[in-house]
C-alpha cells in the first residue's frame, strides 16, 4: 500500500495519555507497522458504536480516528474522510466540553483544521492562523506536550516559502517534539505516532538532502521496528538507490 507524505503528517496527530487496557493501541500499533487499514477501521467503528463512552476512551478513538483520516486523505477518498472528520469534531467537542487535557484538544483542533484546508484549499488563507492559533495553545497549556510542536512544524513544512513556510524551521520543531516523545516511555514505545514522527523527521532531511542525518533516522527507525514496513521496504530502498 502506497503511503503519501502528506497521509504521513496527518497521523502525526495529538494523543492522549490513556488509561484503558492496551488491546486497542497493539491493535493499532501493529496495523500501522503492518499497512493493515482494515483491521484499523474495524477498531474505529467498534469504538465508536460503544454507548455511554467515558472520556478516556473518547480520546483513545478520536486518536485512532484521526489516523485513519490520514490515510483516506493520502489514498484520495475524501467522502470517507469528510465523515470521520465530522465524528472527530464532535468527539473534540465532547472532551473540550468536559476540561480534558486541554492542551491535547488544542492540538487537536489545529490538526482538525488542516484536515479541512486538505479537503478545500482555498480556506487555508482562514482555517491556516486558525490551526496554528490552537497549536501554540496548546503549548501554551504544556510545554511539554510534543504534538503541539509537531502542528507548528506541519504548518511550517507544507507552508510556501513565499507565504513564510520554512523546511528547516519545521525540522527543528519536530526534532523537540521527538525529544520530549523519547523522555516518556509510553509514548515511545510501541507508539505509531512516534513511528510516524521519526518518518517525518527522516524524510525532512533527505529533502533538504541532508543525507547522512536522513541515513541516521532511517536507521534508527529499523532499528526500533524492523517490522516497519513502508520503511523497510519502501522508503528507505528508494533513498539507498537515491544515493547511488
Amino acid at each position: 500500500m502506497e503511503r503519501k507524505a502528506y497521509f504521513l503528517i496527518l497521523w502525526m496527530l495529538p494523543v492522549f495519555v490513556f488509561a484503558t487496557a492496551p488491546d486497542y493501541k497493539t491493535r493499532i500499533y501493529n496495523a500501522y507497522i503492518g499497512n493493515n487499514m482494515k483491521d484499523w477501521k474495524i477498531v474505529i467503528d467498534a469504538l465508536e458504536a460503544k454507548k455511554n463512552k467515558t472520556t478516556v476512551l473518547t480520546a483513545e478513538l478520536l486518536n485512532y480516528q484521526y489516523g485513519y483520516i490520514g490515510w483516506c486523505m493520502g489514498n484520495k477518498n475524501y467522502k470517507e474522510a469528510g465523515h470521520y472528520i465530522a465524528l472527530g469534531e464532535k468527539n473534540i467537542a465532547t472532551l473540550e466540553k468536559a476540561g480534558y487535557q486541554l492542551s491535547a484538544v488544542n492540538a487537536y483542533k489545529a490538526a482538525f483544521y488542516g484536515f479541512r484546508i486538505g479537503l478545500n484549499k482555498l480556506q487555508a488563507p482562514f482555517l491556516g492562523p486558525k490551526s496554528i492559533e490552537h497549536a501554540k495553545a496548546a503549548i501554551k497549556l504544556d510545554a511539554n506536550n510534543p504534538y503541539g510542536y509537531i502542528q507548528l512544524g506541519n504548518s511550517d513544512y507544507y507552508m510556501p516559502a513565499a507565504f513564510g513556510g520554512s523546511k528547516t524551521r519545521a525540522l527543528e520543531y519536530y526534532i523537540k517534539a521527538a525529544t520530549l516523545m523519547e523522555n516518556n516511555a509510553y509514548q515511545s514505545t510501541n507508539n505509531w505516532n512516534y513511528l510516524g514522527l521519526l518518518t517525518q523527521i527522516a524524510m525532512a532531511y533527505e529533502e533538504l538532502k541532508m543525507y547522512p542525518e536522513a541515513k541516521k533516522y532511517y536507521l534508527k527507525i529499523i532499528k526500533i521496528e524492523p517490522k516497519y514496513l513502508w520503511v523497510k521496504e519502501e522508503l528507505y530502498p528508494a533513498f539507498l538507490k537515491k544515493l547511488s
